[in-house]
């Protein structure tokens, strides 16, 4: 059995124990009682053999499991000659691991998916033709042709005039996204489109595809504490098994009733009925956006009471957006902003592309700027369709159109003020300011209906930017121009009120991530400091999806815990019934393991919880 897989391996020992039992029947009811004593007996053989190893392999982790309870059975079966008991036993134990096996890798399967899209070569412009190179080949700058059905295979920017992309795999948009010139595009998105040229911004393995499939590894090694938890249990459980078994035999004589005890008490799957639900809730949360590291964060996530917001790209959108416009001549809004919007397309300033942003999202052809000048922190100067045009700061355009500067004290805190200039006069000024994400007010009602009982922002901004934004939120404190350790001290001090998540996107965020107790990153536009620092990733960049994140870890953790006291409880309730007599050692292994396959199939309605906040969009 060398080179065989654990899958294989436990297949194989299915194979042969439940062979052995058919086999053993077969022999007893031909006549033949003394054969099938000996097939049943070479039947259970390996399945003990795997058990004891199992054990051996625990017991050297420091960790005492109910599988000893399971051997101790099959032993005891064996020794009183109930090699039909032990042969029950045997396959039930070995179908309940194989059971077990298969329901992880079903609870798993999106994010298995992931992996099954991660591309090996890649298309790229060279000397005025196209190359196939491997992906470790790609550097940034690199012009990438994605073909139609093609997954991304790097980090870019569209570098055509628009493309559609399937991001379904990792944000669970339902339908694709149509991205224009400039647009930022995640690796693992599929072109559902025409081909496009793709500009490499990231090499392979610094590019959000890669990081995700790393979270995915660590996600499928780790363990929860509720399984550590089990296993604590299990030396109770072991003791009071040892307990009635010994006592049934004591006060009746009889060997065999303590067989049956020891063969009731073998919830040998009942502890991976635990890690079973917890991967099927971050398999489930998964499907909703969040993508949690491990189970030891989910659960984590389940009792979370204070949540910490930062402001700017989490609690509001994180780009400037138009909130008004004013015009001095007689040109309409839409001209100003086509004007400004299409000398802006030569600028990288986030203002700039914003303004670019919002007018070919209304729809406008932009025209090529020419003879652009730009002058840093002050603005830009160049030609549009023959019109000298200069967008900027008012008291910059001001001084470019000879007029007077005018002071705008009206502004609301952190809005910001473009005015543009055409032919040498004041043409009108556009205001902008980064926007409260929609729905904000009802995600935190929602979040607090599900268990959170504070809820603070903490934004290195100023306070009155923070008090505008927040106004209206009902949150129980705003604290504002905090450096990142001040947010890592408030992480700290919140912790008197119960667990702490705190939720960011920016390098100044992870620290706090980090030290709180759960840290969630906004994957969609964060930083890939506050991605590695965080404990879960919101793919989809929008807050609201926190919520089915919170629902869903507290409805894992809730079946999970349903599914030990079940197990054990029924296990229990078996063993009193084997030492009064009520059960012979082949009717309680049967009662057993129909218990442990209960349970298990009981975690797997984690991979069926709807959260109530359920967002707009989701994977599938």
């Amino acid at each position: 059995m060398i080179g065989l897989d654990a899958d294989r391996l436990k297949s194989l020992i299915l194979g042969i124990s439940a062979a052995g039992l058919i086999s053993g029947l077969t022999l007893h009811f031909a006549g033949l009682p003394g054969a099938a004593d000996w097939v049943w007996f070479a039947g259970v053989i390996p399945a003990l053999l795997m058990l004891i190893i199992d054990i051996v392999r625990s017991i050297g982790r420091g960790e005492i499991g109910l599988d000893i309870v399971a051997a101790l059975s099959m032993t005891a079966a064996l020794i009183f000659d109930e090699t039909l008991a032990a042969a029950v036993v045997a396959v039930m134990y070995s179908g309940g691991t194989f059971l077990e096996s298969y329901a992880e890798g079903r609870a798993s399967r999106e994010m298995q998916a992931l992996l099954s899209h991660v591309p090996r070569t890649a298309i790229r412009h060279r000397n005025g033709g196209l190359e196939e190179v491997p992906l470790d080949e790609i550097a940034p700058d690199d012009r990438l042709l994605i073909r139609q059905g093609d997954v991304v295979p790097v980090d870019g920017t569209i570098a055509s005039k628009a493309a559609f992309l399937d991001t379904a795999a990792l944000t669970g948009e339902s339908l694709p996204a149509r991205l224009s010139l400039g647009d930022q595009v995640m690796s693992g998105s599929t072109n559902a489109g025409e081909a496009f040229d793709l500009t490499a911004t990231h090499v392979a393995a610094e590019s959000t595809y890669a990081g995700i499939i790393r979270l995915v590894e660590e996600a499928q090694r780790s363990k929860a504490p509720m399984s550590r938890l089990a296993d604590r249990w299990s030396l109770g459980f072991l003791l009071v098994t040892l307990a009635i078994a010994t006592g049934a035999w004591w006060f009746t004589g009889d060997p065999v009733r303590a067989v049956a005890v020891l063969v009731v008490a073998t919830p040998c799957p009942l502890i991976l009925a635990v890690p079973v639900a917890l991967v099927a809730g971050m398999s489930r949360a998964a499907h909703f956006g969040v993508l949690v590291k491990g189970a030891k964060p989910l659960e984590t996530m389940a009792g979370v009471r204070t949540l910490i917001l930062d402001k700017t790209g989490t609690l509001t959108d994180g780009r400037p957006q138009i909130v008004s416009v004013a015009t001095y001549g007689g040109m309409s809004g839409e001209e100003i902003l086509l004007f400004a919007a299409a000398l802006d397309q030569a600028s990288k300033h986030p203002v700039a592309q914003a303004l670019v942003a919002a007018a070919q999202a209304d729809g406008a052809v932009l025209p090529l700027p020419a003879e652009v000048e730009e002058i840093p922190g002050e603005g830009l100067v160049g030609s549009v369709d023959g019109h000298r045009v200069v967008v900027g700061g008012y008291a910059f355009v001001a001084r470019q159109a000879g007029h007077p500067a005018e002071r705008h004290s009206d502004l609301d805190a952190g809005s910001v003020l473009v005015a543009v200039a055409i032919d040498g006069a004041m043409a009108g000024h556009l205001v902008m300011s980064d926007p409260l994400r929609a729905g904000a007010a009802e995600m935190i009602e929602r979040l607090r209906h599900n268990g959170v009982a504070r809820i603070l922002l903490a934004t290195g901004d100023r306070k009155e930017v923070a008090d505008r934004v927040t106004r209206g939120l009902g949150l129980d404190a705003v604290h504002a121009e905090l450096s990142p350790n001040g947010k890592v001290s408030l992480v700290d001090g919140e912790r008197k009120h119960g667990l702490v998540m705190m939720v960011g996107d920016g390098v100044n965020d992870a620290p706090a991530l980090a030290v709180a107790d759960v840290g969630v990153a906004m994957g969609g536009r964060g930083a890939a400091a506050s991605a590695e620092a965080a404990d879960a990733i919101l793919l989809v960049d929008e807050i609201g999806h926190l919520g089915a994140g919170i629902e869903i870890a507290r409805g894992a953790r809730r079946i999970a815990m349903q599914s030990v006291i079940a197990g054990i409880g029924l296990s229990v309730i078996g063993m009193i019934a084997a030492a009064l007599g009520l059960l012979t050692p082949v009717q309680g292994a049967v009662l057993q393991e129909v218990i442990d396959v209960a349970v298990i199939l009981n975690a797997l309605r984690a991979l069926r919880i709807r959260p109530a906040s359920t967002p707009e969009r989701e994977t599938r």
